[in-house]
């Protein structure tokens, strides 16, 4: 809003011509999404604790993870709507809001929020402990995806290449699978961000290290010679992405601030699912899907681990890890939570930092 509304004074008013650059907004978003999350937190947390909105650890999914995690019964959750409600306020005022990559992001980060948004209320308001069932959520994600998928044909000129990383002017043709693979793409990333968040910052701690590394991939993909430098698509537009991105790493860091251990907010389905969702219709947006798997990897990991585990359990009736996710195994293995997530975010910066290079590496 505020690029539409300055921007065209700039002939008038020099200074406003620094809402050209999507660095500069793309700085205040993020400055502007931390603040939002810092300034509107402890309200939030304050209304969920008096709401009794808190989690509820059960113990017949396992003795041993509620005894590890019995401390965080009725820790307030549903503090995702501070996540959303911050980066929604910050890309409404920095980017260019009539740009068709920031509508379809938003699209998707608001109908995953809503879907996650519905799985809590049903947990923590009507006291149905699985919430969504697996069906119903599944419908959800595999909706959205179909109508991504046909948008981003449109956008595309029925142009159903993927990239490949690490070669150059590689690309693989799906065909009539692109839906499909978009399908798998926000399914499987909503539920991967999902799956991670069981320790306290852990999610959000990555999400931030991805969307960060996002940050650079939409700038350099909206930018005619950086893109041509560097080799990979350039897409019209799609710079703009940048200013989204910047807006989930400060309203990750803000929330961050309440969410660290020993956690003050949990995030629930109404941020993971979103911000999973989020990040993936932005590596299809970009072209980028490939990468996200690599920048993701946390996320991928803790997917994987439950996949195999059940898998391998109905087949042999032995598990593979002590338990599913990934960091709860860690747990189990004597490793303090505090220890689980820093490591865990060692990893996510690493992993960021290697997609950076990849840039430069075909």
């Amino acid at each position: 809003m505020l690029y539409h509304l300055f921007y065209p004074l700039h002939d008038i008013i020099s200074f406003f011509n620094l809402f050209r650059y999507i660095t500069f907004r793309a700085a205040m978003a993020a400055l502007t999404s931390f603040f939002i999350s810092i300034l509107l937190g402890p309200l939030l947390i304050k209304i969920l604790t008096r709401l009794k909105f808190g989690e509820n650890i059960r113990k017949e999914d396992s003795a041993k993870l509620f005894e590890l995690h019995s401390k965080k019964q009725d820790t307030p959750t549903m503090g995702g709507i501070l996540i959303l409600a911050a980066i929604l306020l910050a890309t409404f005022l920095w980017a260019d809001i009539f740009n068709r990559y920031v509508l379809l992001v938003l699209f998707s980060t608001v109908w995953l929020g809503a879907t996650g948004f519905i799985d809590d209320y049903l947990k923590h308001i009507r006291k149905q402990s699985k919430g969504l069932t697996a069906a119903a959520k599944f419908t959800s994600q595999i909706l959205l995806g179909l109508i991504l998928g046909a948008v981003l044909l449109a956008f595309r000129n029925n142009n159903t290449m993927i990239d490949i990383p690490f070669l150059k002017n590689a690309s693989l043709e799906l065909g009539i699978f692109y839906i499909l693979f978009v399908i798998i793409v926000i399914t499987g990333s909503s539920n991967a961000v999902n799956l991670t968040d069981g320790l306290d910052g852990l999610a959000i701690g990555s999400v931030i290290m991805v969307a960060l590394a996002f940050s650079v991939l939409s700038y350099v993909s909206g930018n005619i010679k950086f893109s041509n430098y560097l080799l990979i698509p350039y897409i019209l537009g799609s710079g703009e992405l940048t200013v989204f991105c910047a807006s989930i790493l400060g309203a990750g860091l803000g929330f961050l601030w309440f969410n660290c251990y020993p956690a003050s907010v949990f995030m629930g389905d109404v941020g993971s699912l979103a911000l999973g969702g989020a990040l993936g219709t932005t590596a299809l947006l970009i072209r980028k899907e490939a990468l996200l798997v690599v920048v993701g990897g946390i996320f991928v990991l803790e997917a994987l681990s439950v996949i195999l585990q059940v898998v391998f359990f109905r087949l042999t009736k032995k598990r593979i890890f002590k338990i599913a996710p990934l960091h709860h195994h860690f747990q189990f293995l004597g490793w303090p939570e505090s220890k689980v997530i820093v490591r865990f975010w060692i990893v996510a910066i690493l992993l960021a930092l290697f997609t950076l290079v990849t840039l430069k590496i075909r």
